[in-house]
């Protein structure tokens, strides 16, 4: 069930995003060839530390993962499709990365992910990030009233498939509040 959320909560909501926001930039100011993906965390857990945020990320443990999240943000690097654990490996030049970042300030939750290329960029990464930032605006675009999330998830497959990319089966988005992962659920593959 969706919850309703009051406008301080949604205040204190943007607050927690614009903590996810600097993350995310810090991440990619550092993000160069010979960086250790550690390394981006650890600038990670600096800004949420000056911002008086914690990571949701870190120590999360859903009941199917057999072990907690070790990391404040996860790092995927070119076939890593999602939550990457960074460690000692260091980034290479041309490089596909996807970043996803949380943080939780004053009990409200914010969380986002970005992709770029390290280093000299090749057309097939440049291309993969530019189908994925259409597909997420379609998606947006379809949010309105009187749409379901079948329209949602129809609009971002859509715009995969007709640039000749797949989906990963399993992958979404998901609504957030108090929780990092909350309702609604809303899957990139469906059907209008």
């Amino acid at each position: 069930m969706v919850t309703y959320r009051s406008p301080r909560e949604w205040e204190r909501m943007r607050d927690a995003g614009r903590v996810v926001a600097r993350i995310l930039a810090s991440v990619r100011d550092v993000a160069e060839p010979g960086v250790a993906l550690a390394e981006l965390d650890a600038v990670a857990a600096r800004v949420l530390k000056e911002c008086g945020a914690t990571s949701p990320f870190l120590h999360y443990k859903p009941a199917w993962a057999p072990m907690p999240y070790p990391a404040n943000i996860c790092v995927s690097v070119n076939d890593v499709v999602v939550h990457g654990i960074p460690g000692a490996a260091p980034l290479r030049d041309g490089d596909l990365v996807t970043v996803d970042a949380g943080a939780t300030v004053g009990g409200y939750c914010g969380d986002a992910a970005i992709s770029f290329m390290v280093g000299a960029a090749d057309e097939g990464g440049l291309r993969l990030i530019e189908v994925t930032r259409a597909a997420l605006e379609q998606g947006i675009a379809a949010a309105v009233p009187g749409n379901r999330i079948g329209d949602v998830a129809a609009a971002i497959e859509g715009t995969a498939r007709a640039a000749g990319f797949g989906i990963a089966d399993g992958s979404g988005g998901h609504g957030i509040g108090t929780e990092m992962h909350e309702d609604p659920s809303v899957p990139n593959k469906g059907r209008a």
